[in-house]
């Protein structure tokens, strides 16, 4: 998956500051580092669905970010937050 930009709103923004402690350079900075990527819904425009990336960001944190994938390579961020413990197994199997 190659995505050449990010789609951000204010309010998502904020969502992650606020609730998650995410930031937008952390979110940007895990999709540099080979994140493991899982499709989890069907999007109701055609080409556009919502994406699930498992991944370290640059200070080491592990992440998990929600995103809607558009044919034209970017990504519209919904949502970021730490990673569950289940989740960070199932990314350290993976990433073997």
């Amino acid at each position: 998956m190659i995505i050449e930009e990010f789609v951000w709103f204010s309010d998502i923004i904020d969502k992650l500051d606020v609730k998650h402690g995410v930031t937008r350079f952390e979110v940007e900075s895990l999709f540099t580092r080979k994140p493991i990527f899982s499709k989890i819904q069907k999007g109701r425009i055609k080409g556009e669905n919502l994406y699930r990336a498992l991944g370290q960001t640059e200070s080491g944190r592990y992440l998990t970010v929600f995103f809607i994938y558009k044919v034209t390579r970017e990504a519209i961020v919904i949502s970021a937050r730490d990673m569950t413990d289940k989740e960070r197994k199932y990314y350290a199997k993976r990433k073997k």
